[in-house]
């Protein structure tokens, strides 16, 4: 890190700064210049906060020359992450994995009948919120514990694994008893209690990209969850709000590609909340797959036309079984496979 300070800045100035840094425990080096001086903090381990630094008197600016990030960077680890789940599967290696089922839980029916479907079509992840999330407090809000145990019991029956959101610290236990990969929506992506949370458990954590979040951003809040000591995260793109209102947000398929640049954990896409239009999920989910995506995340139900919420972006079961024939086939094409159930060929 570089501070910078103005031309006119006095040798008290100077000083000031270098008491703050060294009084943060790092080592400060001041670089005197023919316009003006530089001081450089050495051992920046990712814990400086700038703040103090950048309302310093004297201080133009603070420039970071490495990634405000440090655990999840590439720099402290070049190699892929390989985020080991129960079955033995794992999310970043050679083999893409598939999450589905619908956007909520809202019967026992309904999700042992999608549980079901979605394993015969090849995923061996179900999907389903038991806390939803909603902008409008009117909305389906899920079925809470209910859901939970629900979807546990879809578990017994099929074999598939368990992702579900947790929305708070408090109910974040309840999820990990239940659940098999803990989701952080992306709302709650900035919620850093939370992240703190699930940095404290070892269960596997799908960390969405908030609404309107850069990549830096969605790194840091990985950062914090491996920084009290969980290293299995799985970064998932989502879709950022954009001024086009043709989709129900900007599918950025760039950012598979920028996250595998600059860091080591494995990344999987959501086409369906990245589109929020049924017709655009399988063109997507392909695109993703050959962008890279070490998995996807997508939405389907029994009978989307009755589903209690995110209806119109839910696949058909048919509309599935397509797109994961088709994955499959993208997948080959780039030397990677689809991990499916067992006995169901990819």
């Amino acid at each position: 890190m570089l501070i910078v300070m103005k031309q006119d800045a006095t040798e008290a100035q100077v000083r000031a700064v270098v008491e703050v840094i060294e009084a943060m425990g790092y080592e400060a080096r001041p670089m005197p210049g023919r316009q003006r001086t530089t001081v450089g903090l050495v051992g920046n381990d990712g814990r400086v906060d700038d703040s103090r630094l950048d309302g310093l008197g004297g201080v133009a600016e603070v420039i970071h020359v490495s990634k405000p990030y440090k655990q999840v960077s590439r720099e402290w680890k070049a190699e892929p992450t390989r985020v080991p789940l129960p079955d033995g599967s794992m999310v970043g290696g050679r083999e893409v994995i598939v999450m589905a089922g619908p956007c909520s839980v809202e019967s026992e029916e309904q999700i042992l009948t999608a549980a079901r479907q979605v394993k015969a079509a090849g995923a061996t992840v179900l999907r389903a919120g038991a806390f939803k999330p909603r902008s409008s407090p009117y909305a389906f809000q899920g079925l809470g514990k209910l859901g939970l145990e629900l979807l546990a019991h879809a578990r017994e029956e099929t074999g598939l694994l368990i992702v579900t959101e947790a929305m708070d610290p408090a109910g974040l236990e309840l999820v990990v008893a239940h659940a098999d990969i803990v989701q952080i929506g992306a709302r709650n992506m900035q919620n850093y209690s939370l992240l703190k949370e699930c940095g404290r458990i070892r269960k596997p954590i799908l960390l969405k990209r908030g609404l309107s979040a850069t990549i830096p951003e969605l790194l840091l809040s990985a950062e914090y969850i491996l920084a009290e000591g969980n290293p299995n995260v799985i970064l998932c793109e989502r879709g950022i709000r954009s001024f086009d209102a043709t989709t129900r947000n900007l599918f950025d398929l760039a950012a598979i590609a920028v996250v595998h640049g600059l860091s080591h954990l494995p990344i999987v896409a959501d086409p369906s909340h990245g589109t929020g239009h049924r017709d655009m999920v399988p063109p997507m989910a392909r695109a993703a797959i050959a962008a890279g995506a070490d998995g996807l995340l997508i939405e389907v139900h029994p009978n989307p036309e009755r589903a209690l919420s995110d209806g119109a972006q839910s696949l058909f079961p048919e509309q599935f079984e397509r797109t994961m024939r088709e994955v499959a086939a993208i997948a080959e094409v780039i030397g990677r496979g689809v991990v499916t159930p067992a006995g169901i060929a990819s």
